[in-house]
This record gives C-alpha cells, sequence and structure tokens, in this order.
C-alpha cells in the first residue's frame, strides 16, 4: 500500500495582505472576455449584475477552416455570436486582432512536437494572451480587472479550484503572474455547467445550448499534425523501438507522436505505448503499460503562486501531470526554476512539454513544464 511522501507541507496563505480588494463587488469597470461561447457570456452577464460596467473584447485569432467544417472556436461565428450577447446586454464591444501573438503560439506548438514533446498552448495563451495582453488592455480602457468564463476561484489573492470538480480549469491557469490574479474575476467558479446554462436561457443569451468547443483553438481540422507540417514540416522520420532497442516498425515523423499514446501503433500482439521519443534518431521506444509508469518526474520553468519554498525543501503536494489527471501526492523538491518531483506511487504517461501543476487542497500552489521522468 503506497503511502503518503515525506515532505513539509504549503498550509499557510500566501504572505502578502490577504484583503481582496473586489470582494465585496463594488462597482467597478471590467474588461470581460468573450469567446462566443455560453460559459464567457453568462461570465459577462453576472459581472453585470453584480453592479459592475462590463466591456467586452473578443480576441481574433487569425485562423480559418478551409471549409464550413474547419473552423476555429475564434471564428466569425464566434465572434458575431458574442457580439449579439453584448448587444443584447448593453456592453460595449470590441473585437482585438490577436493573430502575430496566435501565430507565435502556432510556431512554438510545431517546434514542440517536432522536438518529440506534446505541448500545451492553452496554458501559454492564458498567461501571456488573455492575462497577459488584455491585462494591458485593461489598462488601455480604463478597467479596474480582467475576467473570464474560466470555472476556477480567485480567493484572498490566491488561485483556487472550482466548485463543480468536472469542470475545474485551473491547471490552465498555474503560469499566471501572481500579482494578476489580484486584478482577475472568474464569475463561474461557484457554479456548475447545468447552472451556467440555465442562467443563459432564462436571460434568453444566443449562445445558451452552443456546443462546447473541447479543441485547441487553431487545429481547425481536428488533426494537429496539420498546424505541425504547415509551419516547418513533420518531425524526423524512423523506427519504432523496443526498450531493449529491437526494431518494432517505421514511422513517418515523431510529430504524430505523445508519451503514453495507445492508438496508430504497430500490432504487437499486447498493447504497448510509447515511453520515449528521440527526435534526433527518430525513434520512438515502444513499452507495455508498467513502462510508461514513473515515479520521479522532473520540472522546469516554475512559477509560483504562492511563497517559494527554499530550495531543496521538501515540500508535501499532490500534483496533476495532464488535465484531467488526478492530482497525485508527491514531494516537491525545488532547485531555482526546476523542480524533482517524487510521487509516493508510480504514475502513468508523464509527457515531456505538458503541464505540471502543484496543489494544496484547493489551492494551486505553481506548476512548471515536465522535462523528463524516470
Amino acid at each position: 500500500m503506497p503511502t503518503e511522501p515525506a515532505g513539509q507541507p504549503i498550509s499557510e496563505p500566501i504572505s502578502e495582505s490577504t484583503d481582496d480588494p473586489y470582494e465585496d463587488h463594488e462597482p467597478m469597470r471590467v474588461l470581460a472576455a468573450m469567446s462566443g461561447g455560453v460559459d464567457s457570456s453568462v461570465a459577462a452577464l453576472l459581472l453585470q449584475r453584480q453592479g459592475h460596467e462590463v466591456v467586452s473584447v473578443f480576441m481574433r485569432n487569425g485562423v480559418a477552416g478551409k471549409s464550413a467544417q474547419e473552423k476555429s472556436c475564434c471564428s466569425a461565428s464566434d465572434a458575431r455570436d458574442a457580439a449579439l450577447v453584448a448587444g443584447r446586454l448593453g456592453m460595449a464591444f470590441y473585437a482585438v486582432d490577436y493573430a502575430t501573438e496566435f501565430a507565435a503560439l502556432m510556431d512554438h506548438f510545431a517546434a514542440e512536437y517536432r522536438r518529440g514533446r506534446t505541448p500545451n498552448p492553452c496554458v501559454l495563451c492564458n498567461q501571456h494572451l488573455k492575462f497577459g495582453h488584455l491585462l494591458s488592455l485593461a489598462d488601455d480602457v480604463g478597467a479596474d480587472a480582467v475576467a473570464t468564463g474560466h470555472y476556477a476561484r480567485v480567493v484572498d489573492g490566491e488561485l483556487r479550484t472550482a466548485r463543480d470538480a468536472n469542470k475545474d480549469q485551473t491547471y490552465y491557469l498555474f503560469g499566471i503572474e501572481r500579482a494578476a490574479l489580484r486584478r482577475t474575476l472568474f464569475p463561474l467558479g461557484e457554479l456548475t455547467k447545468p447552472e451556467v446554462r440555465a442562467i443563459a436561457t432564462e436571460a434568453g443569451l444566443v449562445t445558451a445550448d452552443k456546443p462546447e468547443s473541447m479543441e485547441i483553438c487553431f487545429v481547425t481540422s481536428g488533426d494537429y499534425r496539420d498546424v505541425v507540417r504547415a509551419r516547418g514540416g513533420s518531425g524526423q522520420p524512423g523506427r519504432f523501438v523496443a526498450a531493449d532497442g529491437r526494431e518494432l516498425g517505421r514511422h513517418d515523423g515523431v510529430d504524430g507522436f505523445t508519451v503514453g499514446q495507445r492508438k496508430g501503433l504497430p500490432a504487437l500482439g499486447v498493447p504497448h505505448y510509447v515511453a520515449a521519443i528521440d527526435p534526433t534518431s527518430g525513434d520512438v521506444t515502444l513499452v507495455p503499460r508498467d513502462g510508461v509508469e514513473k515515479r520521479v518526474m522532473f520540472v522546469d520553468g516554475l512559477r509560483w503562486l504562492c511563497d517559494a519554498p527554499a530550495d531543496g525543501a521538501a515540500v508535501a503536494v499532490r500534483v496533476k501531470v495532464r488535465a484531467r489527471h488526478e492530482p497525485a501526492a508527491a514531494v516537491v523538491r525545488a532547485d531555482g526554476a526546476r523542480a524533482r518531483v517524487e510521487f509516493a506511487a508510480p504514475v502513468a504517461a508523464i509527457t515531456p512539454g505538458q503541464a505540471a501543476v502543484f496543489y494544496d487542497g484547493e489551492r494551486v500552489l505553481g506548476g512548471g513544464w515536465i522535462d523528463g521522468s524516470n
């Protein structure tokens, strides 16, 4: 029976003043990011009902599908829906061109796959665009805060999980600057998705029954490899190999694989999974399931949303290694911007390029980018 790893928990609130300037919902001007979906529509509506002056903004990503079936979640129809909601609610509405910024995200996305890594562009979009550029835009329009339709909460200046665990999106938000949380509102943090749709229906919003978009906004075809190959070509072709180096087959490029993947591999009698990707040789190592279970993970690019622990200090946390992963007990030992994470029990499919996010109960402590495991 695995035991909890030994480590010092971070259980005290952050040391900064915990007076939340927005907790009483005093009227202010808020810049609300609207995607044309039901969540952001209801977030803007709730802010308005709280007495705030809401200025809505739609972020154009400059991406369009080649057909009606290929569409971005930031498409022209989404911009129309966002404008219709803003018009119904009597809000100022702006559509801002972020095509250059999204192009940089797409370049990074493609480059990571060619390096044998699996990127998470939604985390970077939140970090640099929604809670980076939009905060600057908020200053330009005289807004006190920025709001989005994410399912998350800010309590006493800390990022905390949403009440609805099935919808919680804090995994994608760990990269926000700590200071930015003081100017961030998440109106949906206490609600469930059915409650959000019910509010939209009652208010007569055109987005009330709109299907949820679960795909990466710039992958309009549904196949991420189309983006990779359009932005510099596919990754190195090569071999499928066993852990002992035996060749098991050939493939067309490392960009088609991610650690933990099972589908699209050679038939080997028993299920195999991708355990490692070598972007130089093109070797993709395949192993049975127990071969992708690891106890130790290495993380780079650490960002803390609490007071950072001393280098080398053992800190007991729970860690998500992907968005739908149940947080696993672990001990983190940081060394500057890097950390060694040791899990209490083996964790499957620890994937380089993905985010690792640290939790203490409902509090989000911070996180970083997975750089390897053993």
